[in-house]
């Protein structure tokens, strides 16, 4: 039968070995950054669930981007959007130009990322169908930048992407009646405003009208080029609101007055 004094050796021994045992830092921690971690992932993903949701047109607030800082908005009615030829120019009020008279064919707005700059004409007309047009400056924007820009668009219908040469700022983003100027492709307005206006149905003339190319008409491997130089005395004015619709017997499309275009298996009001 063992001793007090025996006993009291193994006491002591025991109260040694508990009073050294080392405490689980490692898992606490571990656990603390797991925490830590979830919670940034859900404040992130609310805040753009809470961003989208502000920013998403409802019936009690049609033009959200209205709250984006720096956003222009001019109101461009029927006066201001008549049909043009492919030989015909613009007098544009503003650069890049986000409404007014167009090409009698759009450009192609499905997700296409131009590797050129396109004539300003014919993609006026696709912000007309709810498109969004991302314009860049080609020696500011570039390398990553650039890249970023077009994983957003590539694929991503009433999208379109082109550089701008020349333009004042890095970056431009325009919709049918709306424009805003960026430095940053990261900024989120830029998906601020476009979750306000692809598609609005508030803000674009011709709901339901398509993106996909005119074959035959637009080619989007090898757009009407983009020109530089400032529009002649003979450019259409911002005023003109004609040239719309298509003959049914002919399948012209009236352009500047005296004039028609051929645009066979056009959509009427196109």
């Amino acid at each position: 039968m063992p001793s007090g004094k025996s006993s009291k050796a193994v006491r002591n021994a025991r109260s040694v070995v508990t009073a050294t045992k080392p405490r689980p830092w490692g898992t606490v921690v571990a656990v603390l950054t797991v925490l830590v971690f979830a919670v940034g992932i859900f404040g992130y993903l609310y805040m753009q669930y809470e961003d989208r949701r502000a920013f998403t047109p409802t019936a009690s607030d049609k033009d959200p981007s209205t709250h984006i800082k720096g956003i222009v908005v001019h109101n461009y009615g029927a006066a201001n959007r008549g049909h043009i030829s492919s030989d015909k120019r613009v007098a544009y009020d503003h650069s890049p130009p986000f409404g007014g008279p167009h090409d009698a064919t759009w450009a192609a707005c499905n997700g296409v990322v131009y590797s050129t700059a396109v004539r300003n004409e014919n993609m006026v007309h696709a912000l007309e169908h709810g498109a969004v047009w991302i314009a860049y400056n080609p020696a500011k924007i570039n390398g990553p930048a650039l890249q970023s820009l077009q994983d957003r668009v590539q694929g991503s219908n009433y999208l379109m992407l082109s550089p701008y040469p020349g333009l004042d700022s890095p970056i431009s983003l325009q919709s049918w009646g709306h424009q805003l100027k960026l430095s940053n492709p990261a900024d989120k307005r830029i998906d601020q405003f476009i979750q306000s206006l692809r598609l609005n149905q508030y803000t674009y003339p011709e709901v339901g009208a398509s993106c996909d190319e005119l074959a035959g008409l637009f080619d989007p491997a090898k757009p009407p080029p983009f020109v530089a130089t400032p529009p002649g005395p003979d450019a259409i004015p911002m005023t003109y609101g004609g040239g719309r619709g298509v003959t049914p017997s002919t399948g012209e499309v009236p352009t500047a007055p005296g004039g028609t275009q051929s645009t066979p298996g056009l959509p009427a009001g196109g």
